[in-house]
C-alpha cells in the first residue's frame, strides 16, 4: 500500500498539464530542457558570430556594453523564437528524419500550444529589448528576420524548391544588418557587403550538411539540392556561391577600409574554403565524409573571418 501511495505521489509531482488539456508525464526539468531545445542555441551561436563584428565595424571601435549586450541577448531570443516556430510548423516532418526525431514536439515533451506560447513570448521579449536598448531600425529588422524565416523560408520555400536555402538563407544574414543598425540606426555599403558574404556562404555550408543527411531529407520529401540534383550539379552550385563569397569578402574589406594584411588574410581564408571543395568530386571516395569536413570548415571560416574583422577594425581605430 505504501509503495502504491509513493508511486501515486511521484506521478502527481511529475505530471504536467499541457495547454491543450493533455497530461504530460515529463518532469519540469525535461520540459525546461525542451524549451531550450526549441531555440536551437547551437545554431544561434553561429548567427551571433556575425553580430559582434557588425557592431564593431559600425562603431569603429568597441561598442558600448549596453548596445552589445542588448544585441546579443535580443538576437539570441529572436533567433530562438524563429527556430521554435520552425519546429512547430515542421513537427510533422521532424518525426520522419532521424536527425530531428528527438526534438521536444516529436517526443511529446512539449505540446504545440506550449511551444507556440513560448515562441511568442520570446519573440516579443526580443523586440522589446531591441526597442528599449538599441534603435527603431534594429527592432524593425529583427521583426523582419523572424517573419522572413518563419513565413518565407519555413512555410513558403523549404518544401517547394531546391533553391530554398539560397533565398531562405537571407534570414541568417540579418544579424549583420541588425548589429549595424543597433549602433547607427542606418545601414551602409559595408553592412551590405558583409550581408552578401553570409548570403553566399550559407548555401555551400548548408548543402554540405544536406549531403550528409540526404536520406533524411528524402524521407521527409524536402527538395534540398543534394536530394534532387546530381552530385556534379551540387558541386557546381557550391563553387559558384563560394567564388561569390570570396568576391563579397574582398568588397567588405575595401568598403570597411581595413588594412592590406586583412585583405590578404581574407582572401587566404576564402582560398582555403575553395580548396576544401576541390576534394568534393562526383567520384570522390567517402563523398559524405568529405562533405562533413566542408561543413565543419565553413563554420571555422566564418568564425575566423569574424575575429579577423574585429581585430583589424580595433587596430585601425
Amino acid at each position: 500500500m505504501l509503495l502504491r501511495i509513493k508511486r501515486f505521489a511521484v506521478a502527481v509531482v511529475t505530471a504536467h498539464t499541457n495547454y491543450d488539456g493533455q497530461v504530460s508525464t515529463h518532469t519540469a526539468a525535461e520540459q525546461g530542457r525542451g524549451y531550450l531545445d526549441l531555440m536551437k542555441l547551437r545554431v544561434v551561436e553561429l548567427l551571433l558570430v556575425t553580430t559582434v563584428p557588425a557592431l564593431v565595424l559600425a562603431e569603429g571601435k568597441l561598442p558600448g556594453l549596453v548596445v552589445t549586450a542588448a544585441s546579443i541577448i535580443g538576437g539570441t531570443l529572436a533567433a530562438g523564437a524563429a527556430n521554435a516556430y520552425n519546429m512547430i510548423i515542421e513537427s510533422d516532418i521532424d518525426k520522419l528524419m532521424a536527425r530531428t526525431s528527438k526534438r521536444p514536439l516529436v517526443t511529446g515533451v512539449l505540446s504545440k500550444p506550449q511551444a507556440t506560447v513560448f515562441a511568442t513570448i520570446v519573440a516579443i521579449a526580443s523586440l522589446i529589448i531591441f526597442w528599449v536598448f538599441t534603435t527603431p531600425l534594429a527592432t524593425l529588422l529583427t521583426l523582419v528576420a523572424i517573419v522572413f524565416y518563419v513565413v518565407v523560408y519555413t512555410m513558403g520555400l523549404k518544401r517547394r524548391t531546391a533553391q530554398n536555402i539560397v533565398w531562405g538563407g537571407a534570414a541568417g544574414c540579418m544579424p549583420v544588418f541588425i548589429g549595424w543598425a543597433a549602433v547607427t540606426n542606418s545601414l551602409s555599403w559595408t553592412a551590405v557587403a558583409f550581408f552578401m558574404v553570409i548570403f553566399f556562404w550559407t548555401p555551400p555550408h548548408f548543402w554540405a550538411l544536406a549531403i550528409k543527411y540526404k536520406d533524411d531529407y528524402a524521407a521527409a520529401n524536402i527538395p534540398m539540392l543534394p536530394v534532387v540534383a546530381t552530385r556534379n550539379r551540387v558541386h557546381h552550385e557550391m563553387w559558384l556561391h563560394t567564388v561569390a563569397m570570396i568576391v563579397s569578402s574582398i568588397a567588405l574589406i575595401r568598403f570597411a577600409d581595413l588594412q592590406l594584411w586583412a585583405l590578404i588574410l581574407t582572401i587566404g581564408l576564402g582560398l582555403v574554403f575553395a580548396g576544401q571543395l576541390i576534394q568534393l568530386r562526383e567520384t570522390t571516395p567517402d563523398y559524405t565524409k568529405v562533405a562533413g569536413k566542408i561543413f565543419q570548415w565553413s563554420i571555422t571560416y566564418l568564425s575566423l573571418l569574424s575575429v579577423l574583422l574585429v581585430v583589424a577594425q580595433l587596430l585601425k581605430a
